[in-house]
């Protein structure tokens, strides 16, 4: 190394890049020395000072709280790959440890959250009860960027509907299928057919979750071919929510199926499964490298996905 580069490492602390990231992702100070248990004073020191390690400003400080400069953008990167790296350290080294000690960051989609994650990560807690598992949903397109950036060490999404986003080095594994079916109350119109196909259900009014939800990418993208306008007149952030709205006459709405199953005791509604191909759908288990993960990391990826983690052939890279 040389000695330029080890003055600058000298000069760049793992506290003060630890804060950085805290700012950036909550975009103010004042919220991120409250999530960090420190004086917003002490935060704002350290980031002036970390400015002047790098000799440039990282932040545009207004009114509102803080948004990244181009040096910004970069250093964010950076700083979270070198605590990504920390974490991988840590986790490996807890091997010699007695017992796996740690924790996993995971995002996942709605979709995973309600039908498959509740069963899953609980038996991988009966099993590994000294791993804490720190999980929160997102939309599909974000927990492919959370990965990506670092901010996960697993994510669980519809890689397909959600688009590379950019994100074309991770890796995946195959996780859980489900289908969609189109959900009304009782008695509607559609009810009694056994298979019914979108461009049917572009006549009626649609109850839907977030626009950029997996589902509501889909029936977008299935409206445009058609040439039909979407009549999603409502969206909501929950199934729960959606089903409710669906018994009191607002609309239709497309659910998958467990999820439907696991909704029934909201109304009296019936479902009727989508016939085309994009309603069958794929749930992936997402990491930038698997055979690089911590090993508390690598132990839950191995859980959601054994038979992908002990195939022969090597994984696909979406």
């Amino acid at each position: 190394m040389k000695s330029s580069e080890r003055s600058f490492a000298r000069r760049i602390d793992l506290t003060s890049l630890q804060l950085f990231v805290a700012v950036c992702e909550l975009g103010s100070i004042g919220r991120a020395a409250e999530r960090e248990f420190i004086a917003a004073s002490a935060v704002s020191k350290r980031l002036s000072d970390l400015e002047t390690a790098v000799d440039t400003a990282l932040l545009y400080r207004h009114s509102r709280g803080v948004t990244l400069t181009p040096a910004g953008e970069s250093l964010l990167h950076h700083a979270r790959t070198v605590l990504f790296g920390l974490e991988r350290m840590q986790g490996e080294l807890s091997e010699y440890a007695d017992g796996v000690r740690g924790h996993v960051r995971m995002h996942a989609n709605i979709s995973a959250i309600f039908q498959f994650l509740p069963e899953d990560l609980g038996a991988f807690a009966r099993e590994h009860s000294q791993i804490k598992i720190d999980l929160q949903e997102h939309l599909s397109t974000d927990v492919l960027h959370a990965v990506q950036e670092g901010a996960a060490d697993l994510g669980i999404c519809n890689v397909n509907m959600a688009g590379s986003n950019g994100a074309t080095d991770l890796q995946s594994r195959t996780y859980r299928a489900d289908r969609l079916v189109l959900v009304m109350p009782a008695g509607h119109a559609l009810s009694a057919q056994a298979a019914i196909n979108f461009e049917e259900v572009l006549d009626w009014d649609i109850v839907g979750l977030h626009a950029n939800s997996s589902i509501s990418l889909a029936m977008r993208s299935a409206a445009a071919a058609a040439g039909r306008p979407l009549r999603q007149r409502i969206q909501v952030t929950g199934l729960d929510a959606m089903c409710r709205m669906i018994d009191n006459g607002l609309g239709v709405g497309l659910l998958p199926d467990r999820a439907f199953e696991l909704m029934r005791g909201v109304g009296r509604l019936v479902a009727v499964p989508l016939s085309d191909t994009w309603a069958h759908r794929e749930l992936r288990v997402v990491a930038r490298d698997f055979d690089a993960l911590p090993v508390t990391a690598r132990l839950l990826a191995e859980h959601l996905s054994p038979r992908a983690a002990t195939a022969d052939a090597p994984e696909p890279r979406h």
